[in-house]
């Protein structure tokens, strides 16, 4: 049975996946070769459990024993040489990722299963560059972490019964959905999602339509949540392009081939939320979606 945890990597999907762990009772250890970034981390999930105290969801009580279950540290091999479990979410970078699971590899305890965060890159990749590929496999959380309920199980070639057996009892645990899949280019989620994202882009560059139009057809009309393009903004278009090219090297399609107006924009850093624009503008502190100038 898992009970101790290291989760590498405390941006946006580690500090969440940290979050939920701790949350459910489990031993965490936190780590980034980022000490202000540990930091960080600490005080956003304190914040978010803030959030589902003032809603009602949890208590003062199950913030303090889940804050409690974590530690943080900036030394990757010592922080994975205890774990059963080490779930890396490193930026979506594939030499990274690599080099995180040879050292992780060398550093954890023979058993310990390796996870992966990855939205896109091969499960089976990131195996062969362990000692142990058996016991590698995707483990993709849907952000925010804390709110969505799904896991995208991703097996590698290699991937053993019981460890993907394992991972999924682990998603229940944590409240989650498990769904697992086999490793191809994007998996499930991204395979379906970004073509659609790819496509609004096109729209918008070929001059279907303009932002607002194009979001609104995919609320009202497809009842999504949010519009194609502010889900864009928000994944961040700078990752929308790095899947949309995971696509498109692994299945030689042209379908997937990135739009012009996308790699443009990543180009000149309007990534969406993170860089203040997008196809819309965002000011902190202000909830009103704003269509960037460029597209009014």
């Amino acid at each position: 049975m898992v009970q101790t945890i290291s989760v590498i990597g405390a941006g946006t999907m580690g500090n969440g996946i940290a979050h939920v762990f701790a949350q459910s009772g489990y031993k965490v250890t936190l780590i980034d070769v980022s000490a202000a970034q540990l930091e960080k981390a600490l005080q956003t999930i304190t914040k978010n459990f803030d959030r589902q105290i003032a809603k009602g969801s949890i208590t003062e009580d199950v913030k303090t024993n889940a804050l409690a279950n974590i530690t943080t540290i900036t030394d990757v091999a010592a922080g994975v040489q205890q774990a059963q479990l080490v779930v890396e979410a490193a930026t979506e970078n594939v030499e990274l990722k690599l080099k995180i699971f040879r050292q992780v590899d060398e550093a954890a305890p023979a058993g310990c299963i390796l996870a992966t965060n990855t939205s896109s890159i091969s499960i089976t990749k990131i195996a062969a560059a362990t000692k142990r590929p058996e016991l590698v496999i995707g483990m993709h959380f849907m952000n925010p972490v804390p709110v969505m309920k799904l896991v995208e199980i991703i097996n590698g070639y290699a991937t053993k019964k019981e460890v993907t057996d394992t991972i999924v009892e682990l998603s229940k645990h944590l409240g989650k959905v498990p769904c697992v899949v086999n490793d191809y280019p994007g998996f499930i989620a991204n395979r379906i999602l970004m073509p659609m994202i790819n496509e609004a882009i096109y729209s918008l560059y070929e001059g279907v339509a303009g932002v607002e139009s194009i979001d609104t057809v995919m609320k009202l009309g497809m009842a999504h949540p949010m519009g194609s393009l502010q889900l864009a903004d928000f994944i961040g278009l700078d990752v929308c392009l790095a899947i949309l090219k995971v696509l498109h090297d692994g299945f030689g399609n042209p379908k997937y081939a990135p739009c012009p107006l996308l790699v443009n924009m990543v180009t000149a850093g309007k990534l969406g939320v993170k860089a203040g624009e997008g196809f819309y503008v965002y000011t902190a502190g202000s909830k009103e979606l704003v269509v960037s100038e460029r597209f009014r």
